[in-house]
């Protein structure tokens, strides 16, 4: 699995005011969108593409447009329809499939709970959005739904993660084509599970806690 920590200044910057307690939900979702269109730059580095012929005002020449089939985003519920904007936003015509995952209480493990994805995702690049790379439980179950239904190339966008995901999600996914892209690699879990420092749980930043 490749690994890619974006250093930017801009990303650390919106990183530190959603890590901060004070930011409120509306402030969240707000700078969750615009790191996502960020991070998306070097996560679509490798999408693919197929020459394309135009013409300019001035003269024929030849580009490139998206290969088809088109990309296919996947966030991960609910937390990660918080990061799908600012992903569609770079990637306007990408198709939006989605996945609910839960964890049992008794074995801990993480499963599909709702899907919503082409039945067959032969030749399909595949973009998981995921706030949080904690365990690796979540994202590892996701990867796994897609090589299933037929995926060779999945490049998972977490705003941050943890050493323990992601040893955990690269012992997971070994031989296979995976691309981790993240904002900020933090420093570990704490014994709840948590990442520290962290942001907090993502899920009831953006959306607040139903009671």
């Amino acid at each position: 699995m490749r690994v890619i920590v974006v250093d930017h200044p801009l990303i650390t910057h919106k990183l530190t005011l959603l890590r901060d307690k004070n930011t409120s939900s509306s402030g969240f979702r707000k700078l969750a969108d615009e790191l996502v269109t960020l991070l998306a730059y070097e996560a679509t580095r490798d999408v693919r593409v197929v020459p394309h012929h135009i013409e300019t005002p001035v003269a024929p020449t030849e580009g490139v447009i998206l290969a088809e089939p088109r990309p296919l985003i996947v966030p991960i519920l609910r937390a990660g329809l918080g990061m799908l904007d600012g992903m569609l936003r770079l990637l306007p015509s990408a198709e939006t499939g989605f996945l609910g995952m839960i964890r049992d209480e008794t074995t801990l493990q993480p499963s599909v709970y709702a899907e919503r994805l082409p039945a067959d995702l032969t030749g399909r690049q595949c973009y998981v959005l995921d706030p949080m790379l904690a365990t690796g439980g979540s994202l590892i179950a996701a990867i796994e739904f897609l090589f299933e239904r037929g995926a060779t190339d999945v490049t998972a966008v977490c705003l941050l993660g943890s050493p323990e995901g992601v040893e955990a999600t690269t012992a997971a996914v070994a031989g296979r084509s995976v691309t981790l892209v993240l904002g900020a690699l933090d420093e570990r879990l704490n014994e709840h599970g948590y990442i520290v420092p962290g942001l907090g749980d993502a899920g009831d930043r953006l959306y607040g806690v139903a009671g």
